[in-house]
């Protein structure tokens, strides 16, 4: 007789697959979640800026700027920066120093520091000629699909004043990021708390970040449409100040003339009854001109 039933021998049998799911990535800071879209923004300057970098060796720099304008005094800026040997990632080294003084003799400072292989510690100190400004000290703390920051400001024990920020983001998928920021101030006669929403969607080639809260929203949108050309939209109101501004970005690579481009027509600003309209021929260009120089 033969096999009846059609059962087929073990050896053909399907063998199931256990696809091991990838772990959500870790969220970032709070403070980059715009990031990508304010990259491509330029630096807003009036007037001429020079710009000359000395590089000392492989873990300390110097810069000197000289800027020049219609609108004040010409400025002077000496810039330092220390670099130690644990570099996590290209664009974080630890310990990291900088340093940045003017003519008058204000100081501003940031150390960072990694405490441990999932913490973090930065430190902020500002100073307006010979008077301290700010002081501001910051832990951060890095889990696999989350982040927790604490920052205290302007702490004074004997002036019962101080300044608390909590962040938090977490990866709710490998695309969406959700968190918030509640800040905190005291200080005699006065005490209050905001709390902030914050949301973060990346796609392939876009990425539309959202907070909202009492104080007011901030929405980005940062599109890249190819390895040349990145544009961004950035909307930020104020609702203590009754203010809204409208920004648009574009940055444009030229990879064979090895020249980068970056524009961006005027903050728009309309009244409450009028659309937004961006008028092409208003666009203003802004030309920056530096000089490097990195003889040893």
């Amino acid at each position: 007789m033969g096999n009846t039933l059609g059962l087929a021998p073990m050896g053909t049998l399907p063998r199931w697959s256990h696809r091991r799911e990838e772990p959500l990535p870790n969220p970032g800071s709070f403070d980059e979640l715009h990031r990508l879209c304010k990259d491509v923004f330029p630096a807003q300057m009036e007037g001429v800026k020079l710009v000359v970098n000395k590089v000392l060796s492989s873990h300390f720099q110097v810069a000197h700027t000289v800027h020049m304008s219609a609108l004040g005094l010409p400025g002077y800026h000496l810039h330092t920066a220390y670099a130690g040997d644990w570099q996590l990632s290209p664009t974080e080294v630890f310990p990291t120093v900088v340093g940045d003084m003017d003519s008058s003799g204000s100081l501003n400072a940031q150390v960072l520091l990694l405490l441990a292989e999932r913490l973090r510690a930065k430190a902020v100190f500002q100073t307006q000629q010979a008077k301290f400004l700010t002081w501001q000290f910051d832990g951060e703390y890095r889990g696999d699909d989350y982040t927790a920051t604490l920052t205290l400001g302007n702490p004074d024990l004997i002036g019962e004043s101080v300044i608390m920020v909590a962040h938090f983001l977490q990866s709710i998928t490998h695309r969406l990021v959700l968190g918030g920021e509640l800040v905190y101030h005291r200080r005699p006669g006065e005490e209050g708390a905001i709390l902030t929403l914050a949301g973060k969607y990346s796609a392939l080639h876009w990425v539309a970040t959202l907070n909202v809260g009492s104080g007011g929203a901030h929405a980005s949108y940062y599109h890249k449409a190819n390895e040349q050309v990145q544009v961004g939209v950035e909307f930020e109101a104020n609702t203590r100040l009754q203010d809204t501004t409208f920004s648009f970005g574009y940055h444009l690579t030229l990879p064979q003339a090895d020249m980068v481009f970056r524009g961006q027509p005027p903050n728009l600003r309309p009244p409450a009854y009028r659309l937004w309209s961006l008028d092409c021929c208003s666009i203003m260009w802004l030309l920056r001109i530096s000089a490097t120089s990195s003889c040893s």
